[in-house]
């Protein structure tokens, strides 16, 4: 039932396809979070009982003072498939989603659009089934990404794909897997510039699509209302 917004959008991407307006050789993968439907109050201890009827049903007072709080104790009783996820360090942790966008770099296209459980790994893992399931062919490919994608995995696994992959470096206290026989093309530098693309994307899904915060409780239902927004 839910899949209806899946299929409308695949048709969306092929009327592109079909035109000559999407490329077939360079691409770009990135992800955001995605608010779910739940407030930091519904997130509790699982399996807990209230011993107390709450002060206000409607909007309760919950100390959460000296409490630890993570996915693996504590889930939320209004929406508990989403998870307490952050962007980056310094960053609130809000009960989330984690979207993820595959573009094609010559109109900055989406070709693929994913919504997932947030968790660490989820931008990588999403990625390389996105770039499987959209393959053009045996034809070598660059993708571009930031400094999330560069790991030991991700390069790994695209380079396995016929992949080249044109990520960011990371050199933050360790060593880039991307390295000088990447670097010194000038495709490498195109696509470090193009894939900004992709936050034009986010930025529209979130402000002229209202889709900084989901309307909907569950996966499920959450991945429709992307796939429509998208």
């Amino acid at each position: 039932t839910h899949d209806v917004a899946h299929q409308f959008f695949k048709l969306i991407v092929k009327q592109a396809r079909d035109a000559g307006l999407m490329s077939a050789e360079h691409f770009t993968v990135d992800g955001t979070l995605i608010q779910a439907w739940a407030s930091l109050k519904s997130f509790k201890k699982k399996g807990a009982k209230d011993s107390e009827p709450p002060d206000d049903p409607g909007n309760p007072t919950v100390n959460f003072r000296g409490e630890k709080r993570s996915n693996e104790t504590h889930e939320s009783t209004t929406d508990p498939e989403s998870k307490l996820a952050r962007k980056g360090d310094g960053k609130e942790s809000k009960l989330s989603y984690s979207q993820h966008a595959l573009m094609e770099n010559r109109n900055g296209l989406l070709v693929d659009l994913r919504l997932e459980e947030a968790h660490g790994f989820a931008e990588p893992l999403t990625a390389i089934e996105m770039l499987e399931d959209n393959l053009p062919g045996a034809a070598r490919i660059t993708v571009a990404g930031d400094k999330g994608y560069d790991s030991e995995a991700f390069v790994s696994a695209c380079r396995q794909r016929n992949i080249t992959p044109h990520v960011a470096q990371n050199t933050s206290r360790r060593s880039s897997r991307i390295d000088e026989r990447t670097t010194r093309h000038a495709g490498y530098a195109i696509s470090q510039r193009i894939r900004k693309r992709v936050e034009e994307i986010f930025g529209w899904t979130k402000t002229i699509g209202n889709f900084r915060r989901t309307r909907f409780k569950n996966q499920q239902r959450t991945r429709l209302a992307s796939y429509f927004v998208g």
